[in-house]
């Protein structure tokens, strides 16, 4: 999540989806801005067409909830599916008794190198590991948060406008030590921008984290949750709704940042997912 001291490598590349593919969304089977964008590879999703029926079937994906929304008259899957998945088959549970099987397409992503002034951030003291344990108890409550609604939006606006210092799915080293890989974008921003809602939701987290500073997460239902990092200052509270557009805080540089800059995820039934998936106007990457 943090920005500056960057040099990339590596190249990206994705198969081509496997045969029998009939049960991907076909294209011009649904417009861009009712549905995100099918790509089921790790940290991508994937857009099911699910078998015909009146009622809204429950699905779930490795034992987690998954988004069923309703578009031109048929019931869809819009299942997360986390970078750590390896490249094959899959299944999805329907109404506990039924299978669904898919295939998950092979992805690289490029590599990140960063330079952190301060140690800590990379090799915490046994005191912090405590403090960032208890953070992640907290931010996986969050991401794991369902609220059951029809009517999910699944097409984001950008929190902020600016070029991208850090893509999603970078496979990342601190100081030279392999870490996890990015789970979000950073935008390059000045510190103080307004971070607008990228859509209606419900504020289930906020607070100052280890690593991602001051932070936010809204609800926006059937288990998209969008997460907001390095915050300068929050200007929401846990509990509220929020509207489309609503400002929730100023970009910082607090927690494991080296510059200021919005760290901003997307979690769907609980993995993270490249938020290209679901806006329209995606920023470019910073040279």
């Amino acid at each position: 999540m943090a920005a500056g001291n960057i040099h990339r490598k590596g190249r990206r590349s994705l198969s081509a989806f496997a045969a029998g593919a009939a049960l991907w969304l076909a294209a011009g089977a649904a417009r861009a801005q009712d549905l995100p964008r099918n790509e089921p590879a790790p940290g991508g999703v994937a857009v099911l067409a699910l078998p015909a029926r009146a009622a809204r079937p429950r699905v779930s994906f490795q034992g987690r909830p998954v988004m069923v929304v309703r578009h031109q008259g048929r019931w869809y899957a819009v299942v997360g599916i986390p970078l750590s998945v390896k490249p094959g088959p899959e299944s999805l549970r329907l109404n506990d008794h039924h299978t669904l099987r898919f295939e998950v397409a092979a992805k690289t992503y490029p590599s990140q190198h960063i330079t952190i002034k301060n140690r800590h951030m990379v090799n915490p003291t046994p005191a912090e590991l405590i403090r960032i344990h208890r953070d992640r108890v907290r931010i996986d409550k969050a991401v794991t948060h369902w609220t059951d609604r029809a009517d999910v939006p699944v097409r984001l606006a950008m929190p902020v406008h600016g070029p991208l210092s850090s893509t999603f799915g970078l496979r990342r080293y601190f100081n030279g030590e392999p870490r996890a890989p990015h789970s979000g974008w950073d935008i390059a921003v000045p510190a103080g921008t307004p971070i607008h809602a990228p859509a209606a939701g419900t504020v289930v987290l906020t607070g100052d984290f280890f690593f991602d500073g001051n932070m936010v997460a809204i609800d926006h239902g059937q288990g998209l949750v969008t997460l907001y990092a390095h915050i300068h200052r929050i200007k929401v509270h846990r509990g509220e709704a929020v509207k489309a557009g609503q400002v929730i805080g100023t970009v910082g540089r607090t927690g494991r940042a080296t510059g200021p800059h919005l760290h901003w995820g997307v979690s769907l039934n609980d993995a993270r997912v490249d938020p290209a998936l679901f806006v329209t106007d995606a920023p470019v990457a910073a040279r």
